[in-house]
């Protein structure tokens, strides 16, 4: 599908996406509180409610879903407003059409790989000695704030991605995007298109927008791009993710409407005529994280918010920027690189079997003065990863304190898995964070120990990573609200808040 003169090639590792689907908006109390210190030491997980989701997941109709409302007056937006957004999975945009939910979870899977090499290959590039003028793209023809929004899962895709509904342009027009905290560049398709992948809303065409304007090469926001280029005095930029998916095309600026929240003008952001890979039914990507060019950084959000759906669920919840944090939040400090301001790293100390704290070093969860090592909140990597030492840790204690539970074969990623066709309940040793001032958040079983088909294999949901950075997943997020204070460097995480 590539057109291979169109691809600009560059000499650098670069990052990628990947939203898994997660979310749980009802948990029950009994299955997941937070607490300045150990919590109980087992709870109960609902296998036939779990199966009979995992079920349904491939029968979603995405018809069923509410149209986008576009607002009848414009909201001007500053830094004190407070906006918000509703937030879908992608499986209730569009059904990718998966034979059964075996092969939708290998799907899932064999994409967030590729979403952890493309955060580890970005974070070598940032840590590296190159520098932006190391980069040397080839010639290449292009052609010519407190906001809210729902949250969906992406789960029958196999992607995991999750979108909100954003107005582009004057007039606005409604468009789905991918949300990642994992990457700083916002874009979507425009017309005309070189190559364009399908996507559930009509190409944006920047002809039918008077708020459309082109940036010059000079200005602050192409400047910087990590890869950026000049063609008739307008600005040029790509981007490429992990598993080969890329846009490219021309870097402008555009009015951007959430809702009936408001609107924000000249947000600078990518209108990809050659786009291709795995974006299927998005209209393009909002980016989240913390660089200079990300949604959250042009709004100047002094916080931002999600609960993410779980990942099997139709429903959605909501992102919100600069709203209060719930008053039951269990915060834990927001560290950043000086390397990669994209990332958002939390205080992570350690973690709870059975209400017991392992023993695992404290500094495998910690950057090292470099910039290695650490854990990041990510909302488009969907199982979390661990350094191995803490990884086996705490896998030995769930399997040592789960010997009534029936053993089977690993499933991808997974080492450790159980047969559970036979129950319809069970009883589980909980997993808890404990996070630097003696904060701990435990997690609903069904958070960290999921389905893998629909006849009751259940693996326990982390993974092992060789990698210095250690990554908090989505499916670990699932039915949390997890706000971001920007402006107080804090993540709180509040249980049953979607």
């Amino acid at each position: 599908m590539a057109t291979a003169n169109l691809l600009p090639l560059f000499s650098f590792a670069i990052f990628f996406f990947s939203l898994l689907p997660f979310t749980l908006c009802r948990t029950s109390p009994e299955l997941s509180h937070s607490s300045s210190s150990s919590s109980s030491s087992s709870a109960f997980l609902d296998v036939s409610a779990s199966l009979k989701q995992a079920n349904q997941v491939l029968k979603f109709d995405p018809k069923a879903l509410l149209s986008f409302q576009q607002q009848d007056e414009v909201v001007p937006v500053n830094s004190s407003s407070s906006f918000s957004l509703q937030l879908h999975s992608r499986d209730a945009l569009q059904n990718a059409g998966h034979k059964d939910y075996k092969s939708l979870v290998l799907s899932r899977l064999d994409r967030d790989s590729s979403r952890v090499k493309s955060l580890n290959d970005r974070l070598e590039f940032s840590l590296s000695d190159l520098k932006r003028s190391d980069l040397q793209p080839l010639q290449t023809e292009i052609l010519p704030e407190d906001l809210s929004t729902p949250i969906v899962s992406g789960t029958s895709q196999g992607s995991g991605e999750y979108f909100s509904r954003i107005g582009v342009g004057q007039p606005a027009k409604p468009f789905y995007m991918v949300l990642d905290t994992g990457s700083d560049i916002n874009w979507l398709q425009c017309q005309p298109c070189t190559d364009c992948y399908q996507q559930t809303d009509p190409i944006f065409d920047p002809r039918t927008s008077s708020s459309f304007a082109s940036l010059p090469c000079e200005s602050p926001q192409c400047q910087a791009l990590e890869t950026s280029g000049c063609r008739a005095a307008k600005c040029l930029y790509q981007v490429a993710y992990g598993d080969g998916s890329f846009t490219v095309g021309e870097f402008v600026t555009e009015s951007l409407s959430f809702g009936n929240s408001g609107t924000i003008s000249n947000v600078a952001l990518g209108c990809g005529h050659d786009n291709e890979g795995l974006f299927v039914g998005s209209a393009g990507l909002l980016g989240l994280g913390g660089g200079s060019l990300s949604l959250t950084s042009q709004m100047k959000a002094s916080s931002f918010s999600y609960c993410l759906v779980d990942r099997d669920s139709s429903s959605s919840s909501a992102l919100e920027f600069n709203s209060a944090a719930p008053s039951d939040s269990v915060n834990a400090p927001l560290l950043r690189s000086g390397r990669v301001d994209t990332f958002y790293y939390v205080g992570l100390v350690g973690l709870s079997v059975g209400g017991q704290l392992l023993s695992i070093p404290p500094s495998l969860f910690q950057m090292d003065d470099a910039g290695y090592g650490g854990i990041i909140v990510d909302s488009g990597t969907a199982i979390t990863r661990l350094q191995t030492q803490a990884y086996n840790t705490l896998r030995d204690a769930f399997v040592s304190r789960t010997p009534y539970l029936r053993r089977t074969n690993g499933f991808a990623l997974f080492d450790t898995c159980y047969d559970l066709s036979s129950q319809s309940r069970v009883t589980i040793p909980t997993l808890s964070f404990q996070f630097a001032g003696g904060k701990s958040l435990q997690l609903p079983p069904k958070n960290y120990l999921i389905p893998v088909d629909s006849v009751g294999t259940f693996c326990l949901a982390f993974a092992p990573t060789t990698s210095s950075l250690s990554i908090i997943g989505n499916v670990q997020q699932q039915g949390t609200r997890v706000h971001f204070d920007l402006a107080n460097s804090l993540v709180g995480f509040s249980p049953n808040k979607c």
